[in-house]
């Protein structure tokens, strides 16, 4: 009989989250300790806010991130069917999951003041490899920079495939014209995890440089990027 009281006791402790002390529940420790103090586990539970059967909200999110091999990066990517076939994460668990990983995209989109000054294919990488690295997809983005090569702003222009993208060089240059960017820097990845250009990524390159070039506005770059690795065409002297 005792033992059928510990086993009811260790169930319930693991269930409910609020018989934690004070200091080791996420939402107290994130106001009085920051949210830098807690954990990836923890940082997810507050967005799940409760557990399911015998597993509290720590523990669900435990599992999630096991899931995911542990990566927030994989996780990142994860849809909210992906999301829902783990026991115990519903629609509504799912999705604040997937809305708090689009506003740290939306996050990274933004330009921060004051605006950069690009000098080098690494600068760019490090803008833009936290937004498309991790694409399953492959994405072209346009960086368009004032003649003291600062960045005045950056935007998606097509969305493509697992292993292509096409983009319109029409639209491109018109953008191009409307912030009054004398320079623009192509960006796209390559979810492959090989960066290297293939021939219709040289065709395209070509051709917007041709057509950029009617208005005076250079094409200063076109970078491709991995997941950790990327392929810029200046610094190969293309």
């Amino acid at each position: 009989m005792e033992s059928f009281f510990y086993i009811v006791k260790e169930q319930f402790m693991t269930k409910n989250i609020k018989l934690l002390h004070a200091e080791e529940r996420p939402r107290e420790k994130l106001m009085s300790k920051g949210a830098s103090a807690l954990t990836c586990a923890e940082l997810i539970a507050i967005l799940l806010r409760s557990g399911h059967a015998n597993l509290n909200a720590i523990d669900l999110s435990r599992e999630i991130l096991l899931k995911a091999g542990n990566s927030l990066n994989i996780l990142s990517t994860f849809t909210a069917q992906q999301l829902m076939r783990i026991n115990g994460v519903g629609q509504a668990k799912a999705l604040s999951i997937l809305a708090a990983f689009e506003l740290g995209r939306r996050m990274a989109v933004e330009i921060p003041e004051p605006m950069p000054q690009i000098h080098s294919s690494i600068q760019v990488n490090g803008i833009m490899s936290p937004i498309i690295s991790n694409l399953p997809h492959e994405e072209c983005w346009v960086l368009y920079l004032n003649r003291s090569n600062r960045l005045i702003g950056k935007e998606r222009v097509s969305q493509g495939g697992i292993s292509s993208t096409i983009f319109d060089i029409r639209i491109i240059v018109k953008k191009a014209v409307e912030h009054l960017a004398t320079g623009i820097i192509l960006v796209h990845n390559h979810p492959s995890g090989n960066p290297r250009p293939s021939g219709e990524d040289m065709r395209q390159t070509e051709a917007l440089r041709d057509a950029a070039a009617l208005f005076d506005i250079s094409l200063t770059d076109h970078i491709i990027i991995s997941k950790n690795k990327f392929y810029s065409f200046s610094d190969e002297n293309l």
